[in-house]
């Protein structure tokens, strides 16, 4: 079973929200890993998540510990462009660990389907 990371600052959460339930038919499939506050509202709609410290208390980090680590296969991570974050340099990092390990990383929902369905689909 693949894993699959879901990030989303705070401005993108609903937005997120509204992906998963786009998409749970595929999600059902993976294994799902989030940032603390993003994993508690994606468990709302009735997906087991594994649950990391928020991003700015070092998810991020996390997540892109498990990457270099070979254990997440895609990540979906919903920035907010426009918003200052005092955890830019994990988002840094983590966005650099995917290009490193050839892990693919989508910034919006067009290119999360993508993902979800290039690594989800029968």
């Amino acid at each position: 079973m693949k894993t699959i990371a879901l990030i989303a600052h705070d401005g993108k959460k609903a937005e997120m929200v509204g992906f998963v339930k786009d998409h749970i038919a595929f999600l059902r499939k993976a294994k799902l890993v989030a940032t603390g506050t993003t994993g508690t509202y994606i468990q709302q709609t009735g997906l087991a998540v594994e649950l990391k410290l928020s991003g700015p208390k070092g998810g991020d980090a996390q997540i892109a510990a498990m990457t270099a680590e070979g254990k997440i296969a895609g990540i979906i991570f919903f920035r907010d462009p426009l918003g200052k974050h005092p955890h830019e340099p994990d988002i840094q990092m983590l966005m650099r660990i995917c290009d490193l390990y050839n892990v693919p990383l989508a910034t919006n929902p067009a290119t999360g389907s993508l993902i979800i369905e290039g690594l989800l689909e029968d």
